[in-house]
């Protein structure tokens, strides 16, 4: 039996095709059909518990241990989520522990990667591994010095400043869980600050967002960064002043 579909949305249909974002869904009477409804509360409820989510520290440790760096595992100034959530100050800045942790590590290095749960550890249990098991060896090949990898709990994209000044990295790049959305709970954010240091604004970094196997794939996602840092060194500079031009239109 075939499905009548309002005139107003079978113009939408082939849209489907290329967003997961909630279009061309219908209706039933003035409401949505009960399926998507069910669907709708669903993907709240995924995005209500990407939030509340934990770091798999243990299996990141170990899978971490093939890129043959030292890991540190680190603690921004929060002591649990529902602080995290209130204070987003606390999350951008590390505990006294971390702080002292670092100064046995301080490299000098050029890059100094961190890993933070953000607002969806999910997305980082999910997806960073697979990130730099692309991104590493383009780092490593163009001969950048890497700092210890760096495990953040409870951390904001901030507190990457504290991290990469604290190593004497001249630029840091934070993998965190972005906000959830009700079309993907797991998408990975990558933001690169070049001369990072403490007390830095948003407009000096540059970000690479959706990265998830339903979004930005590991390959282009890769891609994208290993460009941004390059001309972060090669211009001295990172933020609104430095653009995307590389083009990338491959899935």
């Amino acid at each position: 039996m075939k499905r009548n579909i309002p005139q107003e949305i079978e113009p939408l249909k082939a849209l489907q095709e290329f967003t997961s974002a909630r279009i061309a869904i219908g209706r039933v009477g003035t409401s949505i059909p009960l399926k998507q409804s069910l669907e709708f509360k669903l993907a709240h409820a995924h995005a209500r518990d990407a939030v509340y989510s934990e770091l798999n520290i243990n299996n990141l440790s170990e899978l971490l241990k093939q890129f043959t760096l030292p890991v540190l595992h680190l603690q921004s100034m929060v002591n649990h989520r529902r602080q995290y959530l209130q204070r987003p100050d606390l999350g951008r800045r590390l505990n006294r522990v971390s702080v002292d942790l670092l100064r046995d590590y301080s490299t000098n290095a050029d890059i100094a990667i961190v890993i933070a749960d953000g607002l969806s550890a999910t997305a980082v249990n999910e997806n960073v591994y697979g990130l730099l098991l692309v991104l590493i060896p383009l780092f490593i090949g163009a001969n950048f010095k890497l700092a210890p990898l760096n495990l953040v709990e409870q951390g904001r994209v901030a507190i990457g400043d504290d991290i990469a000044h604290g190593l004497m990295a001249k630029l840091s790049l934070v993998l965190i869980g972005e906000r959830p959305g009700l079309s993907s709970a797991d998408s990975l954010g990558a933001y690169l600050t070049y001369n990072p240091q403490p007390g830095l604004t948003d407009e000096m970094r540059n970000c690479v967002s959706n990265i998830r196997p339903g979004g930005l794939s590991y390959k282009n996602a890769a891609k994208k960064i290993f460009y941004l840092v390059n001309e972060a060194f090669k211009r001295k500079l990172s933020g609104v002043a430095l653009k995307d031009n590389t083009g990338l239109l491959e899935s």
